[in-house]
């Protein structure tokens, strides 16, 4: 038998109609993920050390890179530290890990204490800030009110809710995008504004975009507001706010737009387009904008220096003996 940190251990008892009992695995005591384990059960929230009898099995409910991750185990204290540490290794890390690393750094702790606080292996919530993970209901309530916050704020609920309501960052840097920045935010796709001139003034309107060609192209029907871009110049915005990170970045577009009525650039369009309408309906007319000038900015965090160790642990010492 092997796990990971986080797998589920079921024991199930048929022959003795006792009612099934899953935990979740809180601590390795081997590298390799043999027994026994220390085990969190969700109905009593206690720890206890168990040596898996025949009538249990692991559910591994987080298969991925972490269980291929053949990457050499820490030894030497100073590796052990390392392996927890707060720099990032490679992956992807899912919203939940973004949202927990995110609120972790807001608040000033370290991996270590937040896993102390969480009760579980510092090694494990490394994992879930830079892994794709699902993390069970029992993990996240644990995060949660180690870090004061709640389940839901760490799920990202909130879809009715306008971007750019969380907090600011502490020391935020407000920079120009170049061209070349500009572009590449641009060609993800996705939706976009286009502000246009109507006769009842004027209009933004959010539209599915592709880039074809260095031209923003959006399908939509003749009669809409949208289609009124035709003939003129117009403004054209993209953007990403990360309420996780607090941390953005918009593009502007400005250029005329032009119906294609080319059938077969037309045809190109439909083949080569990566999204479709949202609003359905009979969206058949392309309509391109061509770039006449490019602009962008983008919100991160100033690169403030960190004190020496040695004299942010007197800080630390004079702040607790002020205590």
């Amino acid at each position: 038998m092997h796990a990971q940190l986080g797998d589920q251990l079921v024991v199930e008892r048929p022959s003795t109609g006792a009612t099934r009992r899953d935990g979740e695995i809180d601590r390795l005591h081997h590298e390799d993920g043999t027994p026994p384990y220390d085990v969190r059960w969700p109905d009593t929230d206690q720890v206890t050390l168990v040596t898996p009898a025949p009538d249990a099995h692991v559910h591994h409910v987080e298969p991925g890179p972490a269980a291929t991750d053949q990457r050499p185990r820490p030894n030497t204290a100073e590796e052990k530290a390392a392996h927890v540490s707060d720099r990032p290794r490679a992956g992807h890390a899912s919203d939940i890990g973004r949202r927990l690393a995110a609120e972790r750094k807001r608040q000033g702790l370290t991996r270590s204490e937040t896993a102390r606080r969480a009760r579980m292996a510092p090694e494990y919530l490394a994992y879930l800030e830079e892994q794709p993970s699902d993390p069970s209901l029992a993990s996240l309530i644990r995060l949660a009110a180690a870090l004061g916050t709640s389940v839901a704020a760490l799920r990202g609920s909130g879809i009715d809710l306008p971007p750019g309501q969380a907090q600011a960052l502490l020391h935020p840097q407000l920079r120009e995008l170049d061209p070349d920045e500009c572009r590449a935010h641009l060609s993800t796709h996705g939706v976009g504004r286009v502000a246009v001139s109507t006769p009842d003034g004027p209009a933004v309107i959010p539209v599915n975009y592709d880039v074809v060609d260095g031209a923003i192209v959006f399908r939509t029907p003749p009669e809409s507001t949208a289609a009124s871009a035709v003939g003129r110049d117009v403004a054209f915005e993209v953007d990403r706010v990360d309420d996780a990170t607090s941390q953005g970045w918009s593009v502007l577009i400005v250029g005329p737009a032009r119906v294609v009525t080319d059938p077969d650039a037309v045809r190109r369009l439909t083949r080569r387009a990566y999204t479709k309408p949202w609003g359905g309906g009979k969206c058949h007319m392309w309509v391109s904008i061509q770039p006449k000038r490019i602009t962008g900015r983008r919100i991160t965090p100033s690169e403030i220096p960190r004190a020496p160790l040695s004299r942010r642990s007197s800080d630390t010492q004079r702040a607790v003996q002020r205590r």
